[in-house]
């Protein structure tokens, strides 16, 4: 696989950088800026607690089952050409999410912004790759690790600014609408600067596989979101239960494409590696803690603490801040501690939830200057962990392998952030007929701590493999 690229395109990649980063921004400050607004949405549209935590969870399951499809879309067919329909997707589902009439509307228009970002997201990373292969590798990706940790602190703000805003009285909708002019300026800058490179690598798409796993994923978790509406019928563990049988057949679907010598969505070869699988599990376990986390803090503070969205995106603010931090001191200290560095960020969540469990137990209404301090250490710890997480779990794996374990890393991440959401919003919102404020909080937050210690338990697993001959 390759990519030529002209003299041209190297002296302006540092403007490309900023076009590619943009869209990367976007993508993660999506994830986050539907958090603060949540109440709101559900005043408004009277959108159930289902309909609540599908607006985020069906976002990453349309970008988890179509991430490698679009990374091979690239590969076929240019990256420019394919980042800039994804763009383009991306601005016109932000548009039709700000339009939404109805709650379910708005989780359908998600689905599609999530599937829309699947084409868009993982050209920037290729486009990284082939514009940064000398001295100024290092810097480049420090800038992007920079970026994504900054999209979370303005998805929080900005989200809350808009909201408490309510420019021209759109109220919420305006948190979907500045998509609209940041996508159609980075189209026009991609077309102007943007290289237009065509990638050879005999790529196919494996469709069958992708449609498979949305189908086994859609039952698994679409259960778990509507279960609290719907009182847990019997007939929906049936649906549960196919969506397991479901991810099993793509599994078989997945060798038997491989075994007759095509191209499945999945390098079935990866799930012979020990500490690859120990690792991807860990990191299914460290990424269904940590978005639920912030759904269930974010309703507490604002449904059951009376606090406004801006304050909240302000109180979460130093927790963005102290991710990107702790990114940056991760990365030296793994040096010298190896992979015992996400030990320590999973211990130091653990104690942040440990304090929080403390305090909510002796006061139901803890002060917002302790609450700060807690979500600080918490974000401190998550970004101790995810910002090395990737390298260390796709290390020792063959060079040939790095895309395909990147796109399965990719897409356990984000099913992982729809898992945990629709599992822990399911145990707050059945908690919150109990009639107690602070228990629907309290059961989240051991829920979460239970996934934290798992991934800790896996990485400590996998490290062991990695050291065995």
């Amino acid at each position: 696989m390759h990519e030529i690229v002209d003299r041209d395109a190297l002296d302006r990649r540092w403007w490309v950088l900023g076009i590619v980063l943009a869209a990367q921004f976007i993508f993660g400050l999506d994830a986050f800026i539907v958090n603060v607004a949540l109440p709101t949405i559900a005043s408004q549209l009277h959108a159930s607690s289902a309909q609540l935590e599908a607006v985020i969870a069906v976002y990453f399951i349309g970008y988890a089952t179509l991430v490698i499809t679009g990374g091979r879309l690239g590969d076929i067919y240019g990256t420019r050409t394919v980042f800039m329909l994804g763009v383009l997707g991306f601005t016109a589902t932000s548009l039709w999410c700000g339009l939404a009439q109805s709650a379910a509307e708005l989780v359908g228009a998600r689905l599609a912004q999530g599937a829309t970002a699947a084409l868009m997201v993982p050209q920037v990373l290729a486009t990284l790759h082939t514009l940064f292969s000398d001295d100024a590798r290092a810097r480049a990706f420090g800038i992007y690790g920079i970026a994504l940790g900054l999209a979370g602190a303005a998805g929080f703000v900005l989200g809350g600014v808009l909201v408490t805003a309510d420019l021209a009285s759109l109220s919420w909708r305006v948190i979907f609408f500045v998509n609209v002019p940041i996508g159609i300026a980075i189209i026009a800058a991609a077309l102007a600067l943007m290289p237009g490179v065509r990638r050879s690598s005999g790529a196919k798409l494996d469709i069958p596989g992708a449609l498979t796993l949305f189908t086994g994923l859609l039952c698994l978790i679409g259960s778990l979101l509507l279960g609290n509406d719907l009182n847990w019928p019997p007939g929906l563990w049936g649906v549960m239960a196919v969506g397991l049988v479901v991810i099993y057949g793509f599994v078989r679907l997945e060798l038997r494409i491989a075994s007759r010598g095509g191209m499945p969505l999945i390098d079935t070869r990866l799930l012979q590696s020990t500490s690859f699988m120990r690792g991807l599990t860990a990191v299914f376990w460290f990424f269904f803690a940590n978005l639920s986390f912030y759904l269930v803090a974010t309703l507490f503070l604002q449904t059951v603490l009376h606090i406004s969205p801006l304050r909240t995106g302000l109180l979460f603010l130093p927790a963005a801040f102290a991710f990107v931090i702790a990114a940056q001191h991760s990365g030296a200290r793994g040096r010298r501690r190896g992979t015992l560095v996400f030990i320590e960020g999973c211990a130091i969540q653990l104690v942040a939830l440990a304090a929080m469990v403390a305090c909510l137990l002796v006061n139901s209404a803890p002060p917002q200057w302790l609450l700060v301090i807690l979500l600080t250490a918490f974000g401190y710890g998550q970004g101790y962990v995810m910002a090395p997480l990737s390298s260390a779990v796709l290390a020792g794996l063959n060079p040939n392998a790095a895309g395909a374990a990147a796109g399965m890393y990719a897409t356990t991440t984000q099913s992982a952030n729809a898992a945990g959401v629709a599992a822990v919003g399911a145990v707050y919102f059945n908690a919150s007929t109990a009639g107690s404020a602070s228990l629907p909080l309290l059961l989240s937050l051991g829920i979460i701590a239970l996934a934290i210690l798992a991934s800790a338990a896996l990485l400590t697993w996998m490290r062991g493999a990695m050291r065995s001959p």
